[in-house]
């Protein structure tokens, strides 16, 4: 793992600094434990829409909840002067992902290294640099922000074998910050003991040797990216902005809603389930509904080419059933 690090995020990481726990997950309630004290007034700066225990763990761990808007004028990343104004001396974590969960969105390195200029400043405000989707980015390369000078012992880099591998159940996570290592591993011992001991021959031999399978699988994911969002589009209601990572895309849905009578992206959620038989996430699972944002679901591409247009197509005729 330390290896991969150092090869993909441009800093040298040593294998003492690097910590294994049973998936990414685990990583977000360690890294919050570390930095912040409960009921202190510390702050969480997290994305809205954004991963749910992001906000569930921030609140689970006594800390104030501020959520930054992720707008679809802007490509869904963050509004650099609405940073500016989040953070403060008693802002402890600043959690970033990307590509991100739902939306898609991918952070460019001219956007990271804005972001690092409004954190340097503070010393008690660390990163959580969520990484599970960084070998999932289609049109330019990823960029970790620890590569950003000044901000490599500032970030924690979480990542696992879950997405990189498409092994979910596997549950192998690693992070790297060298200052918290001790903190890290002292939570890991005491929460889940060890990551399973199978699994973690399995994705060290994963590391060393998957890439070539790696590349070929994402290679797919982008044709079937392209597809959806193509499919997506023709869809009367329906627009999709084309996500630049992970497996997802957030179309906007609010012209959707009003054709088939839907008050919100939830009930046409429900709808989408019951009657055309297609499982798709409302909005609302990830965060609050942004004013003026209007309303959005989330597919996951994370299937094949023929389970898309089977699922499109069922969509589509439950838009002109509705609509007549």
């Amino acid at each position: 793992a330390a290896a991969y690090f150092t090869r993909t995020r441009g800093i040298e990481a040593k294998p003492e600094h690097v910590v294994i726990a049973g998936g990414g997950k685990p990583f977000i309630a360690m890294a919050i434990s570390s930095v912040t004290d409960f009921g202190k007034g510390h702050e969480i700066i997290y994305p809205n829409p954004g991963y749910p225990i992001y906000e569930a763990q921030a609140r689970a761990q006594g800390c104030k909840l501020v959520p930054i808007n992720l707008k679809e004028e802007k490509g869904f990343v963050f509004d650099m002067e609405e940073l500016k104004k989040l953070v403060n001396e008693n802002t402890r974590l600043l959690i970033l992902c990307s590509p991100q969960n739902p939306t898609g969105g991918v952070l460019s390195k001219e956007e990271l290294e804005q972001i690092a200029e409004i954190v340097k400043p503070f010393p008690k405000l660390w990163v959580y640099s969520d990484e599970v989707y960084s070998e999932l980015c289609y049109d330019k390369p990823f960029v970790s922000i620890a590569s950003i000078p000044g901000m490599k012992d500032k970030t924690i880099i979480a990542d696992c074998a879950s997405k990189t591998f498409a092994v979910t159940g596997w549950r192998i996570g690693y992070c790297y910050n060298e200052i918290l290592t001790d903190s890290l591993t002292k939570w890991v011992t005491n929460l889940e003991s060890c990551a399973n001991q199978p699994g973690q021959w399995a994705i060290a031999a994963a590391l060393r040797d998957s890439w070539d399978e790696v590349k070929e699988r994402n290679s797919i994911f982008k044709k079937r990216r392209d597809l959806i969002v193509g499919l997506l589009n023709e869809i009367p209601g329906f627009k999709c902005q084309s996500p630049g990572g992970a497996f997802y895309v957030w179309p906007n849905v609010t012209e959707a809603c009003k054709l088939v009578g839907a008050v919100d992206s939830e009930e046409l959620r429900t709808k989408l389930l019951e009657e055309a038989g297609v499982a798709v996430l409302a909005d609302h699972h990830f965060g609050k509904t942004i004013e003026g944002e209007g309303q959005h679901i989330r597919f996951s591409y994370a299937t094949s080419s023929d389970n898309i247009k089977k699922g499109i197509e069922r969509i589509k005729q439950f838009m002109e059933e509705k609509q007549k």
